[in-house]
């Protein structure tokens, strides 16, 4: 399958999720999360156990419990969040999986590369933080 650049449903569900929980600033439940967000509780809730995983939320236990950042909102980076889910973004020159073209340079190469340069630096360089700010 030919993509630019690949984002699951998961991903971009996980991506607003950690927002939304870096603008909480204290723990929430998969539920009242899902709520805000209007996706499906158990969706969320593998999305979530995926991040806790990878060390990006912790989960706590009890009345006050819920899912929290694992660290600073400025310390995380929407990268993080996006490998944690997709894995490396790509930075190759093709759209799709296995090279398809007879020639020796796509014709399409040089616009690939260039919006994958483009999404991988922003990912790189915005963090939840910004993420934050930029939503008031």
């Amino acid at each position: 399958m030919a993509e630019l650049v690949r984002m699951s449903e998961a991903t971009a569900i996980g991506m607003h999720a950690m927002i939304v929980l870096a603008e909480a600033g204290e723990p929430m439940s998969a539920s009242a999360t899902a709520g805000t967000l209007d996706v499906s509780p158990a969706h969320l809730s593998k999305v979530l156990q995926t991040l806790t995983r990878a060390g990006l939320l912790e989960a706590r236990r009890g009345p006050h419990g819920g899912y929290c950042l694992s660290r600073p909102q400025s310390d995380i980076r929407l990268l993080d969040v996006y490998e944690a889910l997709e894995g490396p973004l790509r930075q190759d020159e093709c759209l799709f999986a296995r090279p398809l073209c007879r020639r020796e340079k796509c014709v399409l190469g040089d616009v690939v590369a260039g919006v994958r340069k483009q999404v991988l630096d922003y990912l790189r360089r915005t963090t939840l933080a910004d993420a934050v700010s930029k939503g008031r």
